[in-house]
């Protein structure tokens, strides 16, 4: 995912005049190359509701700026870093086009960041499971414009710069989320498996998480709890992208084994609605092996791969980042889901304050180790620790003996690592990953570049490079053709 051009956005939009647009529109910016449960959700409420609304995924559409300077309101989905990145671009755009319009941004990122953004570019933020807050909201705003002389009334879990509110921890009553206005599953990410590209939907059976490991943003909003959706809900959402062509599930949940027995009923479910679809869902470490009971019955439901956040294989920093598993625990893992028949794919946080130059090489040669190079993207090694204001590090004294300051338009507080040369590795790594990825360049190529990178800069001899792993017709394990996970 490149950095977005929004004078190409707007340019592309005007091309495109909006005739009928709806006082609503909810924009997604990004959502992992997936077409955008950000909008489904909230659109299927407002179906229920009468509510009509335009939908806009700018990262396939382009900026329709004809479509947003009608609106009267605006909600920017914004359920990671990225996506509130370009959102605060978008909004500013929207801002010089539409004065008059009530900006609100939702989702996860949109709490931990609140302050800033009332501040600067929104009218509202509402934060956890927000879908019902954003109903009300709406029917305020559209009810004021009726009659402009009255005051705003701002509901409950809405916050103002005048009402102050923390994120919704209410169980909804979930509805089928609304796709019809959003672009075909033929412009997202792809399964690639088996030498061919497959059409892949996104759904979602739960969200929060049980857990509250330090550098995730969930905890500071969701303290440790997890809502299910409905299995009707859920299957009814994976009847309706089966019938857009989807022919594999990602369930996008946090941790879909929060609610194991849940997670085990809906995917026997849709096995016996769709015998021929696959999926996949990320698991954590620790839950791979307290539920490895479960994962035979995954593997011939149509599970065929499982992203979890091994993170690292340094104890010391698995402990400082509250992942309750370790190195160990991860090989554990990864026996369980091969002997289901279920490949891993690993996400990591390569570069923190306490991964030493050796720590990074050694999770490098574990995945070499391991036959894990084609199952890694290469933009996992050169994730940085981001550190959002909220976030639970900050409650740990010693984390002052690495933090800076908040450096809010980036949305994390800056911070140096110990040893300079680990900051300047994480810098090359992240220019050799980007160019890799322009090139469209082997997976394994960009791979030994990258462990060449840091055994030069810790001094080693270089080994010959393990040829039969740049074979280019080698079998791969399964994957989505987007690579990012934040």
């Amino acid at each position: 995912m490149t950095s977005m051009n929004l004078l190409s956005l707007q340019k592309n939009g005007m091309q495109r005049m909006s005739e009928n647009s709806a006082d609503v529109v909810l924009i997604s910016t990004y959502e992992l190359g997936h077409q955008p449960a950000g909008i489904a959700m909230p659109l299927g409420f407002f179906k229920r509701e009468g509510i009509r609304a335009d939908a806009l995924d700018v990262s396939v559409e382009g900026f329709d700026a004809e479509k947003i300077s009608r609106a009267k309101f605006i909600g920017i989905s914004v359920p990671m870093h990225t996506a509130l990145r370009l959102g605060v671009a978008i909004a500013q755009e929207i801002r010089r086009i539409n004065a008059d319009g009530h900006i609100c941004f939702y989702g996860l990122y949109a709490s931990l960041n609140s302050d800033y953004l009332l501040d600067t570019v929104a009218d509202s933020i509402i934060g956890g499971e927000f879908e019902t807050a954003l109903v009300e909201l709406i029917k305020k705003v559209l009810a004021r414009d009726e009659n402009a002389t009255e005051r705003l009334s701002i509901p409950a879990g809405v916050k103002t710069r005048l009402q102050a509110a923390m994120p919704v921890l209410a169980r909804l009553s979930f509805s089928k989320p609304e796709r019809t206005a959003m672009p075909g599953l033929e412009r997202y990410a792809r399964l690639d498996w088996q030498g061919e590209q497959r059409l892949a939907g996104y759904t979602e059976a739960s969200r929060g998480c049980l857990h509250h490991c330090t550098h995730c943003p969930i905890p500071p909003i969701y303290e440790g709890r997890f809502f299910a959706v409905p299995r009707e809900v859920v299957l009814e959402d994976i009847r309706q992208l089966v019938e857009a062509g989807a022919a594999h599930i990602t369930f996008g949940d946090p941790d879909f084994l929060n609610g194991p027995t849940h997670a085990l009923r809906v995917t026997e479910s849709l096995h016996q609605a769709f015998p021929h679809l696959t999926f996949d869902f990320t698991a954590k470490i620790e839950h791979i092996i307290k539920h490895r009971e479960l994962f035979k019955s995954f593997a011939r439901y149509g599970c065929i791969f499982v992203v979890s956040a091994v993170e690292a294989l340094s104890d010391e920093v698995l402990m400082r980042l509250e992942k309750r598993h370790t190195r160990n625990d991860v090989t554990d893992a990864l026996n369980i889901l091969r002997e289901a028949g279920i490949a891993m794919r690993p996400s990591l946080v390569s570069f923190t304050p306490w991964t030493t130059l050796d720590d990074f090489i050694e999770v490098m040669d574990f995945v070499e180790r391991e036959n894990l190079i084609d199952a890694v993207d290469p933009v996992q090694y050169s994730i940085r620790l981001l550190v959002p204001p909220g976030s639970r590090l900050l409650e740990r004294e010693e984390t002052s003996l690495w933090l800076g300051k908040l450096n809010q338009p980036a949305f994390t507080y800056d911070w140096q690592h110990p040893d300079a040369r680990m900051d300047e590795l994480q810098r090359q790594v992240a220019v050799l990953v980007e160019g890799a990825a322009q090139r469209n360049e082997d997976t394994a190529v960009t791979f030994y570049r990258i462990r060449e990178l840091a055994k030069v800069r810790r001094g080693d001899e270089l080994a010959v490079r393990n040829q039969a792993l740049l074979a280019t017709h080698r079998i791969k394990p399964p994957r989505l053709t987007e690579a990012w996970f934040c």
